[in-house]
């Protein structure tokens, strides 16, 4: 069917690219889902400078490299709007808010997150020319400039304290009364202790000012409701990121309470053929060098997977005869003697049963799928499905007879 593929990635940025490279270059049929243009946050960002083999480079023109990089392994892209889907079975099913379906035994969540705006006049239009949000990847461009920062919780202050290297003074805009923050105690102490830091209390921004860069803000004081305006050729908001994960919530795909995707190292949501990466998951460091690396795992992981299912479909599920599950592991040698023992007994028995070896040292989905936890065990199948366990003696006579029986 034209809709089937190998390999959805739902989500355009930085993750979702490096793991579109991985599965082309895997000659996965690969399609990759992106509501906006592609490259994501990273499309705001006019200069990065932190990501390695790049000096300096202009965040579109760096995500046009991706793009052009992934296309280069017939990766496709579509652009259109994920609404939901249904992973409960083995062919994953995602439908777009264009009323297309498809269908794929392996997913990839690189969706992203969003900063949550204030939405006050300027914010949208000045972004990336003055208007940030990640001190990490666009603080050093204030060098020897005045800065506002919106927010008091650990992000903003720990940012702001990072500003302070760059910045000539950084000024933090706090909705509490004098003295209060929300951050944690030991940055509230470091961040007052701080020459080049300043704050206004009870106040918010009511506008960004400037024409082509930011030139300042406007400040409202909540109590006296006086605005007031403040010089400054950068301003940061600190007030949350929202990840991208509203169309999971009935997916079956788990989400910690803030929407974020808790994986594991292989990048594994607790969805057998899910995948997470980028900005979207649940991580210490949201930037574009570890989203790539997100998505590269993600891929190789989920190639892997598809692998085993196939092989499992072919050698398995199509195979009319009596199966038997052998899991193993070549770097113990118990593995590879009980798997010498067993091959002898299967020959002599005349081959009624077909062996079929799974390496749980690359392959895990199987052992989860037959709740395997040590090598070497073994399943008994009859057209697919499980008859009972052996046990692994290295008695020839006993491992016969339950063979027999």
């Amino acid at each position: 069917m034209e809709n089937n593929y190998d390999l959805i990635i739902i989500g355009g940025g930085p993750a979702g690219l490096s793991a579109a490279i991985y599965g082309g270059r895997a000659k996965l049929k690969t399609l990759v889902i992106n509501k906006g243009a592609v490259g994501g946050l990273v499309n705001t960002t006019q200069e990065l400078v932190n990501y390695p083999g790049y000096t300096k480079v202009h965040g579109p023109d760096l995500m046009k490299d991706f793009k052009n990089h992934a296309e280069s392994f017939g990766v496709e892209f579509l652009k259109d709007e994920v609404i939901g889907g249904d992973f409960s079975k083995d062919e994953k099913i995602i439908r777009t808010k264009k009323g297309k379906e498809f269908s794929a035994p392996a997913v990839i969540l690189a969706c992203g997150s969003e900063p949550r705006l204030l939405n006050v006049p300027g914010e949208k239009r000045l972004r990336g020319m003055g208007v940030a949000y990640c001190a990490t990847c666009d603080a050093e461009f204030f060098e020897g400039e005045d800065v506002v920062v919106l927010g008091s919780g650990d992000q903003a202050i720990e940012e702001g304290m990072f500003i302070t290297k760059f910045a000539r003074k950084v000024t933090v805009i706090v909705l509490h009364d004098e003295g209060i923050l929300d951050c944690n105690k030991a940055s509230a102490e470091r961040a007052f202790e701080n020459e080049k830091m300043e704050f206004i209390w009870n106040s918010t921004i009511e506008e960004v000012l400037g024409d082509e860069n930011v030139e300042g803000v406007v400040v409202k004081n909540l109590k006296t409701g006086e605005l007031t305006n403040l010089e400054c050729q950068g301003v940061f908001f600190f007030v949350g990121m929202i990840p991208s994960t509203g169309f999971l919530k009935d997916s079956g795909v788990n989400l910690n309470e803030k929407g974020y995707i808790p994986v594991n190292n292989m990048m594994e949501t607790n969805v057998n053929g899910v995948y997470a990466a980028g900005d979207n998951i649940v991580k210490y460091l949201r930037q574009v060098a570890t989203a790539t690396g997100d998505g590269a795992t993600a891929a190789v992981a989920a190639e892997r997977y598809i692998e085993e299912m196939s092989e499992f479909k072919t050698k398995v599920l199509q195979c009319n005869s009596k199966s038997l599950l052998l899991f193993m592991d070549p770097t113990v040698e118990k593995s590879l003697n009980f798997g010498t023992l067993l091959e002898a007994v299967i020959q002599d028995q005349g081959g009624e049963y077909k062996i079929v070896q799974v390496d749980i040292s690359t392959k895990k989905t199987l052992a989860e799928k037959f709740d395997v936890k040590e090598v070497p065990s073994v399943v008994v199948l009859c057209n697919g499905e499980k008859l009972k366990d052996l046990e692994c003696t290295m008695d020839k006579e006993k491992l016969a007879a339950q063979i027999i029986s």
